[in-house]
């Protein structure tokens, strides 16, 4: 099959676009048929080498853990899913080597959901990742309660953009940083938007003059240390960018796959909670240019690759 790969750690020079072997399927999973991948920043980060500390590496690696796409063949044991069944997936496992950016992809069953059929295969891509991340901050980590006010940093981000719609779902007032050219894209999301850089602090006060209850930052440094500061009596604080959250008492997360959470994020799609911004999307040999888009950090929403349809 096509795939993107890499046999070194680097820059996005270091993709290639060819043939690597079909996956196998085990009893667990299933093999899907891509239809698009969405890049993270956690893609790059891998790349080049930032989490070998956490990650066995198998050369060659095809990158990305979000899928989008049709099953082609149930593994042996699996019953929740048939051939032609669309899905999604944060298809993560615990070492890097069989990621979703191929034409096909082994998925455990754990790690997939249906695909939410309000969103193209583009747009449910950019689900899984940002969607867990944001959910599980928002629900597991800072309990957010209808009424509460949330500070949401890089609100126009992919999990920002995403975190803003669910805390607005749920009923929280949401405040969210973000570049002066997303101000209007926030106030769409439904949420308040203030600039970044110096005066956050007062800006955030001048909506909020006793402070917020809960401050989600993907940012890390200044903007984690303003959130602290930011914290009413009582606030919580959650951080997956900064482990330097827990010297604040708050806490750092790191999302994982769970299908029950994705199919909450799936139903909400359908429901018109959510929807899913492709801020750009690339085929699969031009991976390269989709990673270098992520990498410069000024994405709104989501950047996809996508994988020709078969005839």
């Amino acid at each position: 099959m096509k795939a993107i790969s890499y046999s070194r750690y680097g820059g996005p020079e270091v993709l290639e676009y060819g043939e690597v072997p079909e996956p196998k399927v085990g009893p667990d999973s299933v093999l899907v048929r891509v239809r698009a991948a969405a890049v993270n920043p956690v893609d790059w980060k891998c790349r080049e080498g930032y989490l070998d500390g956490m990650f066995e590496t198998v050369f060659p690696v095809v990158p990305g853990w979000d899928v989008s796409g049709v099953v082609v063949r149930p593994g042996v044991s699996v019953t929740e899913y048939a051939e032609g069944d669309e899905v999604i997936g944060y298809v993560r496992e615990d070492f890097l080597c069989r990621g979703t950016f191929a034409e096909y992809v082994a998925a455990p069953v754990r790690t997939l959901a249906r695909k939410p059929r309000s969103l193209s295969f583009e747009e449910a891509a950019g689900l899984p990742l940002a969607g867990l991340t944001a959910y599980q901050v928002l629900v597991k980590a800072l309990g957010v309660k209808r009424g509460e006010t949330v500070l949401v940093h890089a609100a126009a981000g992919g999990v920002g953009s995403i975190a803003v719609q669910l805390a607005r779902h749920f009923g929280a007032r949401v405040i969210g940083t973000a570049s002066e050219r997303n101000h209007d894209y926030v106030r769409k999301l439904g949420g308040e938007p203030v600039s970044y850089g110096e005066g956050l602090a007062d800006r955030v006060r001048g909506l909020a003059p006793e402070g917020v209850d809960a401050a989600f930052d993907t940012v890390g440094g200044d903007a984690l240390q303003a959130s602290a500061a930011l914290l009413s009596a009582g606030g919580r604080l959650a951080s997956i960018a900064d482990p330097d959250v827990l010297t604040y008492g708050g806490r750092y997360t790191w999302v994982r796959p769970d299908a029950e959470d994705l199919r909450k994020l799936s139903d909400l799609a359908d429901q018109g909670a959510l929807s899913v911004h492709v801020d750009a999307a690339y085929p699969l040999q031009r991976a390269a240019d989709a990673h270098r888009h992520s990498q410069e950090g000024r994405t709104r929403g989501k950047v996809v690759v996508t994988v020709a349809a078969e005839d």
